[in-house]
């Protein structure tokens, strides 16, 4: 598993040289840490899912995380069920842990035209850490 200092290195390159957004950020981790190649096509798919282009919708951090749970759980011959069910738990989870599923309640300040770029580093790598536990939890037991 990563460590907390290569998963906040690898957040800041794919935030601040790659320009990419929270969700592609996590599908990539993700599937590095999992060792599951991902399509270009999936990675093509997130490019608005952060907030719904900012809109302030459900968190890209979220989306990413449960797009990568059904390629996760396919990978592994889970059930769709349990596939299903785990996304359940991980959305229940995450926002006890965080407070929120919404991106506007998440987001430090919130969307205001004059944020800082890449706002949502420290979330990303809290976020990140959370996710890959938990993922590495169902790679354990293959059963919620």
């Amino acid at each position: 598993m990563l460590k907390n200092k290569i998963i906040k290195s690898k957040v800041h390159n794919y935030y601040w040289t790659d320009d990419i957004n929270c969700a592609t950020t996590t599908i990539k981790i993700l599937s590095e840490v999992f060792k599951i190649k991902i399509n270009q096509q999936v990675i093509d798919s997130a490019l608005g899912m952060h907030g719904a282009g900012e809109y302030g919708a459900q968190c890209g951090l979220v989306e990413g995380a449960l797009m990568f749970l059904g390629i996760f759980g396919k990978f592994n011959n889970i059930s769709n069920d349990t596939i299903i069910k785990s996304c359940k738990l991980f959305a229940k989870e995450y926002e006890e842990k965080f407070t929120s599923l919404q991106c506007s309640i998440l987001r430090p300040e919130g969307f205001k035209e004059d944020n800082p770029a890449h706002i949502c580093e420290p979330l990303t790598c809290n976020a990140l850490e959370f996710t890959i536990k938990f993922i590495s939890n169902i790679q354990i037991n293959k059963n919620v």
